[in-house]
């Protein structure tokens, strides 16, 4: 394992969205999960993945939409 002074840190913003979007997707490495699982809250990835789930679906929707929109007129 790695000593240094980093590993007793929390993750940060962007280490956590990386984690949520790797989580989603099914490809979170196990080093970042055990990280995740030791340093961070989760209540952070709780809402992280609420935010992530409402903009991938808002995302798709729209995807959607503007298809339907082309393919009719």
């Amino acid at each position: 394992m790695d000593d240094s002074p980093n590993n007793n840190k929390p993750p940060t913003f962007w280490q956590m969205m990386q984690s949520v979007m790797a989580a989603a997707f099914g490809v979170q490495s196990g080093k970042n999960r055990e990280r995740d699982f030791t340093h961070g809250k989760p209540s952070h990835f709780i809402f992280l993945g609420l935010l992530f789930t409402i903009i991938f679906g808002l995302t798709l929707f729209g995807i959607v939409q503007l298809v339907l929109h082309f393919a009719v007129g």
